[in-house]
């Protein structure tokens, strides 16, 4: 009989799985959030919990539900080349293309930038990165338990003084919240849900997942409902502090903008915010859980992404990986926090669909008897308008026009798809391509058993 797990182990894996998707990430993105949000903060909110929190709790349960050992198996459902090369994507967007480099941007941004000035700036972030991926690079080859030891410390410690702070801006606001910016005027909600994807733990969820489940099996759960059941409480549990934590610092955004004015990240937010309330000893603070926070989840991507790229190439050594990955890293993050993320905006707005399409379809497999057809069919569609929602983003980044070829198309998905303007024109078409081709796969089935039962009687 299947061993029935107490709370406790429920709560201990939710916070595991909390502290893997927890990053200073999920601080800049809500406190950025709120101060361009204003008096629209709580519509913008919503959005971004259903994106932030909502999509990487259903990653966690699609892992559990389809039995994959990894997300390569499960993507690997629609083609075999295809589960390689989306994989690819997903750990090279979460590692050395933006959410590596990102860690070390922000860590200065909140750690160091306060304490040496404006004046010693582009210097002090190579230096400093520098610095910062080389110490990724030793721990990333020489694997210690000290890692593991000060994340256990660090998550506790960044909740207690996040908590205390957020207590300190319910209890005395720095400041009335003000209108909102343009771009949040009106659609608020749209525009937090899209703000959401910058979090990337949707993506993020389709590789922790797994290790979410094996944690849960070794406790002895290991039927694919028990597994689930497991999962979704366990992910309540993170998503509860995860979400608390995001309405927070939103609020604490949108109450600085009088104090502070509109600064271009959500890293001088926290930064000034915990200098308003606690003085130099609370920057110190905030920058030394930070600092480490950020470089513990740094040594975790590039440790994940060296292992995973070792097994697609074993003609590359691990180490070989981790140190083109650590330097790819470390020139990105000279870039600059706004830069990274700003440009890791179209690979988003690409690979989010995907990768929801693919929980969808994981929900649903049972209904179309796990056909394929349905699997190429609904992926196809989405790769279609997600690509050129990806061009479309890149384009108004840049500043240009948009490319000859892509007018014709994007006027017509702009006259043809509900919700298309408001980043969400994949949706429907993708749902209306599983209905049909899983009503096909059903036919058919049923075809194939009809004409193998008459042949066996026949015979």
């Amino acid at each position: 009989m299947e061993n029935k797990l107490p709370f406790s182990k429920y709560f201990v894996v939710g916070v595991m799985l909390f502290a893997l998707f927890f990053g200073a990430g999920n601080l800049i993105f809500p406190a950025s959030l709120g101060q361009n949000a204003g008096s629209n903060v709580w519509q913008a909110v919503v959005g971004f919990l259903i994106t932030g929190i909502g999509l990487p709790f259903l990653g966690i349960l699609a892992m559990g539900i389809s039995g994959s050992k990894n997300l390569q198996e499960l993507a690997g459902r629609i083609h075999p080349m295809y589960g390689a090369v989306f994989t690819s994507l997903l750990y090279l967007t979460i590692g050395p293309f933006f959410a590596a480099p990102r860690t070390g941007a922000v860590s200065y941004d909140i750690g160091i930038a306060p304490f040496v000035g404006e004046s010693f700036g582009q210097v002090g972030l190579i230096v400093f990165t520098l610095i910062f991926f080389g110490v990724t690079l030793w721990f990333s080859l020489n694997p210690a338990k000290i890692v593991d030891n000060v994340g256990k410390f660090l998550s506790p410690g960044i909740l207690i003084l996040l908590f205390v702070l957020l207590i300190m801006v319910v209890v005395k606001p720095m400041g009335s919240i003000e209108a909102p910016q343009e771009a949040y005027a009106s659609g608020a909600f749209m525009k937090g849900f899209m703000e959401g994807y910058n979090t990337m733990d949707a993506l993020a969820s389709l590789v922790f997942g797994i290790i979410v489940i094996n944690a849960i099996r070794s406790m002895g759960v290991t039927s694919t409902r028990g597994v689930l059941m497991a999962s979704a409480k366990s992910g309540v549990v993170a998503t509860v502090f995860l979400g608390i934590i995001y309405v927070g610092v939103a609020y604490l955004g949108a109450t600085s903008t009088e104090m502070f004015g509109l600064l271009a990240t959500g890293g001088p937010v926290l930064g000034k915010t915990a200098a308003h309330y606690f003085g130099t000893a609370g920057t110190v603070m905030l920058s030394v859980i930070i600092l480490l926070a950020c470089l513990t989840t740094s040594i975790g991507l590039m440790t994940a992404c060296g292992e995973y790229f070792n097994t697609l190439f074993p003609k590359i050594s691990y180490k070989k990986w981790v140190l083109f990955f650590s330097l790819v890293s470390l020139i990105i993050a000279n870039f600059g926090l706004s830069n990274i993320i700003n440009y890791s905006i179209p690979v988003l707005m690409f690979l989010y669909p995907l990768a929801v399409s693919l929980m969808l379809l994981t929900f649903l497999s049972k209904l179309f008897n796990h056909s394929r057809i349905v699997y190429v069919a609904a992926t196809v569609v989405t790769f279609m308008i997600s690509i050129i929602d990806g061009f479309k983003t890149f384009c108004a980044l840049i500043g240009i026009e948009y490319f000859g070829w892509m007018v014709p198309i994007v006027s017509f998905y702009e006259k043809n798809l509900p919700l298309y303007n408001e980043g969400l024109g994949w949706l429907l078409p993708v749902l209306v391509t599983i209905v049909v081709t899983g009503a096909i796969a059903r036919v058919l089935k049923a075809s194939g058993l009809r004409l193998k039962n008459k042949t066996e009687t026949a015979a």
